[in-house]
């Protein structure tokens, strides 16, 4: 397998358009990295100039320490997995998956060996006789990965592979391609809209955001330290609360003041706040981290209206508001939350977050930075 390395990568359109703009990108061997973004930030143009279907403007790419960016796709011993899975539909499973094989004039031995034994790791033997339209679209996407598979490839390219699936499928499928990742020990790029697709196959973590990369980590590292008010609230389902608070002290300790709640922040954050006195900032809490009281005297306390209640069996999502701010809480089904009804929750403030109001960046960035060493 090999190392992928995006040395300030940029695509350019018409117009001077820039799809993606300065991209500095590794994707180590081995590993199973996803581009992540909303729809339009650059993350399938990024992944397409990889596999050779965009042509590079602007900075260099390596597999494996060859400079590719003249490299033809046939040449870049890469295989993709597309969104439409791509398969031609005269042929049967069997033929789909050896093409590739029989056009590099591969032994028939040896090209018969290669697609059982693809197929054997993905469960579709029973399938090799068939055409695509006579498999569901789970079936559909196994032959496509089986067809990258065989071509033994330095490198896996999947452009949304899931996305066609229904729900229950997508979950399968998720931990079905983990499972291939380990098994064939491949080096593996993986582009997504889905955050929790990415949270949960990912060993790296790339966000994007209108062409930009954000922020690269691992996912539990990017959802604990986000650099920004964007990759905290892309990052998690449901996404991270925002609501604007003014820094104020008080006995000689900074407070968020709400308007109608106050909040002290731990003390490992305080010295970060003290500069922020008297402006407002954005406080940033998930809603896992809002934990339901009954009692009226417990400090931090929000008094909060709920709006819509939403059960999910394991837990329930509650829509709150403040009289001025929205938020959403995740919690256990413990209570009888009622639509109308006032409540109170305690915000967990070591899991606090806090960004500028006019760059968007985080206020502990030097504190996370620390943490990430």
């Amino acid at each position: 397998m090999a190392k992928v390395e995006l040395k300030g990568i940029s695509k350019v359109y018409d117009g001077n358009t820039r799809a993606v703009d300065n991209a500095n990108i590794v994707v180590e061997d081995k590993e199973f990295v996803v581009f992540v973004g909303p729809s339009g930030c650059g993350k399938s143009t990024t992944l397409r100039m990889v596999a050779g279907l965009e042509d590079i403007t602007e900075g260099e790419l390596y597999i494996d320490g060859e400079l590719m960016n003249d490299v033809p796709p046939k040449d870049r011993n890469i295989a993709m997995v597309f969104q439409n899975y791509a398969l031609y539909p005269h042929m049967t499973v069997y033929e789909n998956m050896a093409f590739g094989l029989r056009i590099k004039k591969v032994p028939k031995d040896e090209i018969n060996r290669r697609v059982h034994e693809a197929a054997r790791i993905l469960d579709i033997e029973k399938f090799l006789d068939r055409k695509p339209k006579a498999l569901s679209g789970g079936q559909r996407q196994r032959v496509a990965v089986g067809r990258a598979i065989v071509r033994n490839p330095k490198v896996f390219l999947f452009d949304e592979p899931l996305s066609n699936l229904d729900a229950k499928l997508r979950v399968q499928m998720r931990a079905e391609l983990s499972d291939l990742h380990l098994r064939l020990n491949a080096t593996m790029i993986y582009v997504t809209h889905d955050q929790v697709e990415a949270m949960t196959m990912a060993n790296k973590i790339v966000v994007m955001k209108d062409g930009k990369v954000q922020q690269t980590g691992s996912p539990l590292y990017l959802y604990n330290h986000p650099i920004n008010k964007f990759v905290a609230g892309f990052i998690g389902s449901p996404p991270m609360n925002f609501l604007t608070v003014k820094v104020t002290e008080k006995d000689g300790s900074v407070v968020l003041d709400e308007g109608s709640f106050q909040v002290k922040p731990v003390q490992e954050h305080q010295s970060y706040l003290k500069k922020y006195a008297g402006k407002d900032i954005y406080f940033g809490i998930r809603p896992e981290d809002l934990n339901f009281t009954e009692s009226s005297a417990d400090e931090n306390r929000m008094g909060v209206k709920i709006t819509v209640v939403e059960p999910l069996g394991a837990d329930i999502h509650l829509w709150l508001t403040t009289p001025t701010q929205p938020l959403v809480a995740r919690t256990e089904p413990h209570h009888a939350f009622k639509v109308g009804d006032t409540a109170g929750f305690v915000p967990r403030m070591d899991k606090a977050r806090y960004f500028d109001r006019e760059t968007e960046l985080s206020i502990l960035a030097e504190l996370d930075a620390a943490a990430e060493k």
